[in-house]
This record gives C-alpha cells, structure tokens and sequence, in this order.
C-alpha cells in the first residue's frame, strides 16, 4: 500500500498549536526552541499561549504551521512516505519532511516568503473569497469576464474554489457567481492576494530565498501545486515554488494525480484536518 504523505496551508493554525509535542517529546523541543532562535522571536510564545488574532499575522502564521509540520514528521517513528504534497505553505513543509531541504534552512526560506507576502499584501491590498457548489468552469469563465485582477487561487475540491485578486474585482466576481448558481461565495478572513498576481512584489525576494537554500533530490516524488504532477529534480522545484508564489494550488488535481500512482493511504501531517476533508471529497 503507497502512502501519501500531505502538509496543510495557512487557515490550519489555532491557539496552542503543538504544545502538546513541546512538552511530550524531546526532539520536537529541540527544534522549536531551535526555530526560536533562527526566527529572532519566540514563536513558540504565540503558538502556544498568543490569541487567534496574533496567529493571523502573516509572518507568524507561515512559520508555525511549518513547524508544526515539520516537527511531527519528524517525530515519526515510521515515516516512509512513497510520495508528498503540501497546501500552498504545505509545499515548503512537504519539502522538507522528504529530505530535499534541511529542517533550518527551509524556515529560513519560509521567513523571508512570509515577509515577502506580508509587504506584497500591504503594497497591494487584495481578497480572496470562497466559492461553493459551482462548476470549475463557471468559476474560470468568470473570473476571466470580470474588469480587474481576479483568478481561481485554490482548486480545493469540486465545488469548492478559492478566488483572489483586487478587493473590487473579486466582490464582483462573488455576485456573478451567486447569479450562475453559487450555493454562496464568502470572502475569506486573509491579509491579501495570495497565488495572484498581487503577489508580485515577493517575488524577488522569495527567489533570492530560494536561490541561497541548498536543494537535494528529495526521497520520495513531491507532488507540486503548480503542475500537479511529480516532482524530484531539485531545478524544477525550485522553479514551481517560485511560481507557486502567484499561480493556483491545484490541489484537487494533485489529489487525483497521487491516487493515480498507487496512493491508497493518504495522511496529513500538521495542525488542523482541513486536508483529510479535502481529500475525502475529491477520491470519494
């Protein structure tokens, strides 16, 4: 039986996030406090004790669910995954957990990512909104008819797609989806734009990033959003976390592309379920 092995995206973080392995297992404290000292900061502060509000913050969120991640892959007994895949953030996680980039060096990239969007998103302020029970190709159409900058950001499950862009372009974008039968179209509590084109301005910044991150062939295929398919040369990882940055998660499309290969086991590794509901609506 293949395992799959998947690491969840920002919107997975709740107050008092992987306390429990702090305080239960001796190398999950060795790598929190290790992050601790890298960040600059004590992370571990808010995920442990800090308010659903202080999690919000795009340049702690990032970083705690990687970590969260991270560590409890880590912390595996029997961790062998035959293939990896992670939401948006998830991919950085997944990356690691599959050996291609050291545990420190991959928060370090994803610190100076976090940073990156956070100034993008107040360079360009942006939304991002939920639609639900409305066909992929509605979606696309009209996304591509409104006036502004609006896409589909997240292919999370049939019937249910993310879209982001400009404030504006994306509250015209809800009311067109709810005429073409849109059981509801929510904007989402987000700081900004994400997988748009608004993210723009990270860009450099991120590819510097990655450009001083050493990268290995990771032990198992990597599954990445942008392409949707298998991944194990380091270049062209490289290449699609870069453009992850303002491209779509195909997340629905990874999902089946996996279960294609052989995956019949599907485990998620890191705050929250989201992934686990994800997965069960896509390969009923």
């Amino acid at each position: 039986m293949k395992k799959a092995y998947v690491f969840p995206g920002q919107g997975s973080q709740y107050p008092g996030m992987a306390k429990d392995l702090y305080e239960s297992n001796e190398v999950a404290r060795m790598m929190l406090e290790r992050a601790n000292e890298i960040l600059g900061f004590r992370i571990t502060d808010i995920m442990f004790e800090g308010t659903a509000e202080e999690l919000k913050q795009t340049r702690v969120t990032q970083p705690a669910i990687f970590l969260h991640s991270v560590v409890m892959a880590r912390c595996l007994q029997d961790f062998t995954p035959d293939m990896v895949a992670g939401h948006s953030l998830g991919e950085f996680s997944a990356l690691v957990a599959a050996g291609a980039i050291d545990f420190e060096d991959g928060l370090k990239l994803v610190s100076v990512r976090a940073e990156a969007m956070q100034k993008a998103c107040e360079m360009n302020p942006g939304s991002m909104a939920a639609v639900l029970a409305l066909e992929t190709a509605k979606v696309e159409e009209i996304c591509s008819a409104c006036e502004g900058t609006v896409i589909p950001a997240n292919y999370n499950c049939e019937g249910q797609i993310v879209i982001s862009g400009e404030k504006e372009a994306v509250e015209k974008a809800c009311i067109r989806m709810k005429e073409a039968g849109a059981k509801r179209a929510l904007p989402l509590p987000v700081g900004g734009a994400f997988h748009s084109p608004l993210m723009e301005p990270a860009r450099a910044e991120l590819a510097e990033g990655i450009e001083k991150t050493v990268f290995r062939t990771p032990t198992c295929p990597i599954y990445q959003n942008v392409t949707a398919l298998p991944s194990t040369d380091p270049e062209e990882i490289k290449r699609n976390l870069l453009a992850q940055l303002t491209a779509p998660v195909r997340w629905t499309q990874s999902v089946r592309n996996m279960a294609a290969d052989g995956a019949e086991e599907f485990i998620e590794l890191g705050p929250g379920t989201v992934l686990q509901g994800l997965i069960s609506k896509i390969l009923r």
